[in-house]
């Protein structure tokens, strides 16, 4: 059995706070993974599944204000929020400490 174990913590960093392991990485379109972290103060990430994709949103560490069209909520360590194709949030560290997180994705039944 090959198995790759992918540093996500390391991509993130190289990548400007957030890497997404899916096709590139996993030559599928089934399922992806996003891992994030926004520094203290940092805000603007944006959350857009797109057209034909589904995410869950998990705060692992931190606390995060979450800015939707019609409301804003926090969002702590622990929880999760189910993200539909269509929306599209923003994320705001507003704490003294970073804040990860992970965006686990794929596609609603009869995409592909």
């Amino acid at each position: 059995m090959n198995v790759k174990i992918f540093d996500l913590q390391e991509l993130a960093e190289e990548s400007e706070g957030e890497y997404v392991l899916g096709l590139k990485d996993l030559h599928t379109h089934a399922v992806y993974i996003v891992y994030g972290f926004l520094e203290p103060g940092e805000t603007g990430r944006k959350v857009l599944p797109g057209k034909g994709h589904e995410e869950i949103l998990s705060i692992t560490k931190g606390e995060v204000r979450v800015k939707t069209p019609d409301k804003t909520f926090k969002l702590k360590s622990g929880e999760a929020v189910h993200v539909k194709e269509d929306d599209e949030w923003t994320l705001e560290n507003t704490g003294d400490e970073t804040v990860f997180y992970v965006l686990a994705g794929g596609h609603p039944p009869k995409v592909h």
